[in-house]
């Protein structure tokens, strides 16, 4: 369970990414300052506009009056102007860099952790939760400063004009506080309540796009379509909550205010039966005191955005506060020979307790080509995920030219391993990207070339509109099943690695494609040991070596004529392929 963090915590953490950006803050302080001082500049001109110009019929008052008027509005004006720009550049620099530094967190994760996370609670991260923190990262502050001097400069005022109607004033301070403390929880509670059904809504309409053609296939529309109102409902009802709370706080702040106002009313008009107030003066108290309203209801309303935005803050800093992947390793290792072995390892996902793998010892001569079979689950993918260390707290050794993979450097260790999976990654973006991508940028046009030749990639690649720069689009849905696997070959060859994963590579070609591949992996295996995992035999019968695994453990080991002979599980797996 994470620790619970308090809420001034909380805030003061958020205010460190508004620290960089405090000259333009500045410039939004001073012009809140400004509004802030000239709110009682209004009703201080009242006083003289009605007693001077009204009721003594001073000339001079009569001329000066309106001019104050137009000069305080327009300075008013400006630094509105002022404040509201500076703050919409805060805010939006501190929504870009939490953005930025989530992302970079993102993509140091261990794969244990995508494992455990929906991608629509990713999702409702970046695009909700970050956005809700904005109001509270600057204009929240801001409103509180502001109103608060503008709340200080009236009372002032009306102390000057009449200090016990300002004490009636002051005697509603502690209602209201008292109001705006007892919704807050319930602001809060509502809060975290509408970001997770948006996590649901994201999660919802992820799995839907993805799947829609599953969805058709299967007349799954309006089981889609009820499950999404489900959750929209969720959304809309928590939503609604949090508006009943957040709304319910203005009427009864309005109420302590109006009964106060009531009660100044009857005491000014026992003030002036005596003459002891002029009209100048109640008209200018009121006014100062009806001008209150507005800072108050702002600043119960600040406690919405304040308990929206420190809910959206707890979300954020928990995805920043994850554990990166562990890269304890100090050895650099240089290009590998590309000899591995696993010594007495065992292993267990994450929150599961039964074994992924039982006691695995294997040794892997540099340039061989190792053939991991098994049913689904049996253990074979595993093997592949941990000498890329995707995997952490594994039991036992794994080495690397014998050096123990969690001595050696995350990044040196995975340059010397290329992985084609069952689960082919492609982006939207050229198919030349998508061959040399990350390190592989710079990569020369004949290497690209040359890598998606042994792919077997290069006939369909110049057959595309416009080549090696034809938009693949999202996931190379531009692409047949078997291209886009063609395609993460020709990655693979292009990063040239020492040791090379196949993990079912060839699992999405048909018969044709398949047997393209096989003449292309025999070129590429001299020199580099290989780890190929498939379902179809009949692509790793030439392998040097085929290991069967059988619920995480090793059960034979052998050549393929080695295995038929021993009739064993390898057989079994055989006879099931071939003779049916």
């Amino acid at each position: 369970m994470p620790t619970k963090v308090n809420d001034v915590d909380l805030y003061k953490r958020l205010l460190q990414y508004v620290l960089p950006y405090w000259r333009v803050f500045m410039i939004s302080i001073v012009g809140m300052l400004v509004l802030a001082i000239s709110d009682p500049a209004i009703p201080a001109l009242i006083k003289p506009m009605l007693d001077g110009a009204f009721v003594d019929k001073d000339p001079g008052t009569m001329k000066w009056v309106p001019i104050l008027f137009v000069l305080l509005f327009a300075i008013r004006g400006l630094a509105s102007y002022a404040n509201n720009l500076a703050l919409y550049w805060v805010s939006n620099k501190v929504v870009m860099d939490l953005r930025q530094e989530m992302f970079a967190k993102l993509m140091s994760l261990p794969s244990s952790y995508y494992d455990e996370c929906l991608s629509g609670s990713l999702l409702s991260k970046f695009t909700f939760d970050v956005i809700r923190i904005k109001e509270a990262a600057t204009n929240a502050i801001t409103t509180l400063v502001r109103d608060f001097l503008a709340i200080i400069g009236l009372l002032a005022w009306m102390l000057y004009i009449d200090w016990k109607m300002t004490l009636v004033t002051l005697v509603s301070a502690p209602f209201i506080t008292y109001v705006i403390l007892v919704i807050r929880k319930r602001l809060r509670k509502m809060s975290r309540k509408v970001q997770d059904s948006m996590v649901d809504i994201n999660h919802v309409l992820g799995e839907c796009i993805n799947g829609q053609k599953l969805v058709k296939l299967y007349d799954g529309k309006e089981q889609e379509i009820n499950r999404f109102y489900e959750v929209a409902k969720a959304n809309r009802r928590y939503s609604m909550k949090f508006a009943m709370a957040s709304v319910a706080s203005s009427p009864a702040i309005q109420m302590i205010t109006a009964i106060a106002m009531a009660t100044i009313i009857y005491m000014a008009i026992q003030k002036a039966a005596v003459n002891e107030i002029r009209v100048g003066e109640f008209t200018s108290f009121f006014a100062a005191m009806a001008m209150l309203l507005n800072p108050l209801k702002r600043l119960a309303r600040v406690n919405e955005h304040l308990q929206k935005g420190l809910a959206a803050c707890e979300s954020v800093f928990a995805l920043l506060d994850q554990p990166a992947e562990s890269d304890a390793g100090e050895q650099t290792l240089e290009r590998a020979r590309g000899e591995i072995e696993f010594c007495n390892v065992n292993f267990s996902y994450q929150g599961s307790h039964q074994k992924a793998l039982n006691n695995i010892s294997m040794h892997i001569k540099p340039g061989e080509t190792i053939a991991l079979v098994g049913a689904s689950g049996s253990g074979k993918s595993t093997i592949a995920n941990l000498v890329p260390l995707f995997y952490s707290g594994s039991e036992g050794k794994i080495l690397l030219d014998g050096k123990e993979i969690r001595d050696i450097t995350l990044q040196s260790l995975r340059q010397n391993i290329a992985l084609v999976s069952q689960e082919v990654v492609l982006f939207n973006d050229t198919v030349r990207n998508n061959i040399a991508y990350g390190r592989l940028h710079d990569s020369s046009e004949a290497s690209i070339i040359a890598a998606a030749k042994s792919a077997h990639a290069l006939e369909f690649i110049e057959n595309l509109e416009d080549g090696f720069d034809t938009m693949i689009g999202e996931k190379g849905l531009k692409l047949s099943g078997g291209q886009r696997q063609r395609l993460a070959i020709a990655r693979a060859l292009l990063k040239d690695a020492p040791v090379l994963i196949m993990d079912e590579a060839t699992s999405s070609l048909d018969t044709h494609s398949e047997r393209q591949i096989q003449l292309a992996l025999e070129e590429v295996q001299e020199g580099r040991t290989c780890l190929i995992i498939a379902h179809r035999l009949s692509t790793i019968e030439n392998a040097d070596r085929i290991i069967v695994i059988d619920d995480g453990a090793i059960v034979e080991t052998g050549t393929h004529s080695e295995l038929i002979k021993l009739n064993g599980a390898y057989a079994r797996l055989h006879q099931l392929q071939f003779n049916i």
